[in-house]
Parts: structure tokens; sequence; C-alpha cells
């Protein structure tokens, strides 16, 4: 059985240090793709939302794309907070546990059906090249949804979309788990 981490273990501070590296890279990406987004805005009236994510290696030309740095934040820094969190969930109520449990489940089903409509855009639009002798580049294929001037990224869609499912049924799980009181766990 696995044992929780109190506040004065050294686990619980490396998860929560790690979470804090994982806020930082989390929030640097967005406010860098917040700034390139109303910089292409105001230059061209109109924006692909994640491109930028998509088109830009870090730290170096070929290596990691920030969507990948994204993704790895988000997955990494929900695992922290799932880690050193548990007393706060353990504290809900039954009838606050069980609005939870359905808001996740429901964030949930609402990703998985956006991962799968956007692979599968993306797939057509890969099969659809392919088709007519060349391979398109692959970062810059959009879908013009929900509105034609502002574009999504296929890319961005399918990754942020995944890290919201997998986020939201991981703590889906977690929350249909038995608890035990916080007094009993501590002991």
């Amino acid at each position: 059985m696995s044992r929780h981490l109190q506040q004065t273990d050294t686990a619980y501070k490396v998860y929560l240090y790690i979470f804090y590296v994982c806020a930082f890279v989390m929030l640097s990406i967005m406010a860098y793709g917040t700034w390139a987004m109303l910089t292409e805005w105001q230059q061209n009236g109109t924006y692909v939302m994640g491109e930028v994510l998509v088109t830009t290696h870090v730290p170096f030309q070929h290596f990691a794309k920030l969507i990948t740095w994204l993704f790895f934040a988000c997955i990494i820094g929900w695992y922290c907070v799932s880690r050193i969190g548990w007393k706060k969930a353990v504290r809900l109520h039954s009838w606050r546990m069980s609005l939870l449990q359905l808001m996740l489940l429901g964030f949930a089903i609402i990703n998985l059906y956006e991962v799968l409509y956007n692979f599968t855009v993306l797939n057509a639009l890969i099969s659809a090249g392919t088709v007519n002798g060349h391979v398109p580049d692959i970062d810059k294929l959009t879908i013009a949804y929900p509105d034609g001037a502002r574009p999504w990224n296929l890319i961005f869609a399918t990754k942020i979309f995944l890290v919201g499912f997998l986020i939201s049924a991981h703590a889906f799980y977690l929350s249909t788990r038995p608890r035990k009181s916080v007094d009993e766990l501590e002991t």
C-alpha cells in the first residue's frame, strides 16, 4: 500500500519544487504564446492558435518544440499536484465529491472527443496532401474552427486536448478511489 506524502517528507518537497518548475515553464510558454499571438493579430488581423508553439524549437533547432515542453510540464505538474494535494480531496464532502466527479467525467469525455476529432482531421489533411503527390508541412495544418479568422493549429489542438483528457481522466480515477479520513492516513 502506498503511503500518502506528508509535508515533512523529503519527497513532498521534491514534488513541490518540481511543480514550481513546471508552473514556471507553463506560465513562460503561455506568456510567449500570448505575446506572439497578439503580435500576429496586430500585423495581420488574424492568427493561428498555437502555431507559434508548434513551430518554435527550444533550446535549439530540431530539438523539442514549445508545445512538447508545455505538454510535458502539464502532465508532470499535474502528477506532482496529485501527490502533494491529496489532503484537499479527502476533506471534500460526499455531495461536493459527487459534483466534482461528474464535472471531471464531463471534461474527460469532451476532451476525448476533441482529441479524436482533431486527430481525425489532421490525418485526413495529411492523406489528402499525400494523394496529391506532396506531403504537407504537418506543423502548419490548421482547421478554421470555431472561427475562420482564428483557426487552430491541429498539432497544438491535439496535444492540448490530450493533456486535458489525461489530467481529467486521472483526476476522475483518483476521485473514485476509496478514501479514508485524514487522521487515519496520517498515522
